[in-house]
């Protein structure tokens, strides 16, 4: 999964099937009563083993053993990997409640204090404490990531170049995580600020053209030693090498499965579109980095509650942005990124049955409402964690 054979990725993506779904979703273990982040990765794993051996194939660990992921596994396309996914959670759910676990969904854990949470013991996460130190003690943050097949390496590349642009419209649609270090941030996506402006290779790439230069890239990392296997390049949106996928990597996790779902189907028809404007040579023109990080600011700091930068001009209904003076760049409401993103991807959608239901506000605007109306910090966060419980553990026979 993590090789740097880069002549197999090659073949890897020459065999992928366009449209293929994986999902991967972040949860923290808690106390059920404290809600404090309790260290029983490996207590779960092991359980899941013996009670319950499709979840333990389904079950991975992420950096510290306060936190668990599900996933789903390769579905031949969004509607088989939600029913997927959506079966996993469930036994997850069960099988965290008859251990006396509690799960929560927000990008970061309100109060928990990094000094106290334990690395798991794995070779791939021995080597990023080795490599770096606080940067990794820091990141105890929690996401969801969607995969999307995408034959051919090159064409992979120029769809994660496409997508460079819009990765701030999905961030400010998915903020949830006002909190950090025991107080409120201020900011909607506190989990993006601690991770993404802190790990090295990581947030928005360079737009790269093709899988030449990106090869190029990838093997000087290597030559320098600043890698050992192609997963130490954390961007928000890669190829991955194992999966023959497009990974989208910039979401908070979702405090709600429908949430969840809503935004599996957003990233999906993101990389389907993109995909297929890459196919019919829709006109496109990269953004300068330091554009698309102004946008990437504004959906840390303010989410939907802010307003975003349309600097190239609305994409038509074919996704194609002219190349327009800085001075045509004008404000809109953050909230109209969700309309914008369904009229660009409507007609993969309309083919692919994928359709979008997003609520009136998301996880950090909720949270950010429960805070203006006085609540305290667990008060806020008991209410997510109650709203994770209830949507995401419907009955399952295990």
């Amino acid at each position: 999964m993590s090789s740097l054979n880069l002549d197999r990725a090659v073949e890897i993506f020459a065999a992928a099937a366009d449209g293929t779904v994986g999902l991967e979703e972040e949860f923290s273990l808690l106390h059920p009563a404290t809600l404090d982040l309790v260290p029983r990765f490996e207590e779960l794993r092991d359980a899941a083993r013996v009670e319950d051996p499709l979840l333990h194939a389904s079950i991975t660990g992420e950096l510290i053993s306060s936190e668990i992921e599900i996933v789903s596994g390769p579905g031949c396309d969004l509607h088989d990997a939600l029913a997927r996914q959506r079966e996993r959670r469930r036994r997850l759910f069960a099988l965290a409640e008859r251990h006396g676990v509690s799960l929560a969904a927000t990008g970061t854990h309100p109060w928990a204090d990094y000094r106290a949470q334990q690395i798991i013991d794995t070779e791939h996460y021995r080597r990023v404490q080795d490599d770096l130190k606080y940067v990794a003690w820091r990141n105890n943050t929690f996401s969801m990531h969607a995969h999307v097949g995408v034959r051919d390496i090159d064409r992979a590349v120029c769809v994660c170049d496409r997508l460079r642009p819009v990765l701030p419209l999905l961030l400010a649609i998915s903020a949830n995580s006002p909190y950090l270090d025991g107080r409120d941030s201020g900011l909607h996506s506190a989990r993006t600020q601690s991770f993404t402006r802190s790990f090295p290779r990581c947030g928005i790439p360079d737009a790269f053209g093709g899988w030449g230069p990106y090869r190029e890239y990838i093997e000087l990392l290597v030559r320098t030693r600043s890698i050992v296997e192609f997963t130490q390049v954390w961007w928000s949106v890669r190829p991955h090498f194992g999966f023959g996928t497009v990974e989208i990597r910039i979401c908070d996790a979702q405090a709600s499965a429908a949430e969840s779902d809503a935004l599996a189907a957003l990233l999906v028809a993101c990389v389907a579109q993109a995909a297929r404007d890459v196919d019919e040579g829709v006109p496109f023109t990269d953004p300068a980095p330091r554009l698309i990080e102004e946008n990437m600011w504004r959906a840390i700091r303010f989410g939907l509650d802010g307003r975003l930068i349309d600097f190239a001009g609305a994409p038509d209904a074919r996704g194609a942005h002219a190349a327009h003076s800085s001075r045509d760049a004008h404000e809109y409401p953050a909230r109209e990124a969700i309309a914008r993103l369904a009229q660009w991807t409507a007609p993969v959608r309309g083919e692919l049955g994928i359709e979008l239901a997003f609520p009136e506000r998301n996880g950090a605007q909720r949270q950010r409402a429960l805070i203006a109306a006085g609540a305290s910090r667990e008060e806020v966060f008991a209410a997510s964690a109650l709203e994770t419980r209830q949507t995401y553990s419907e009955e399952i026979k295990v």
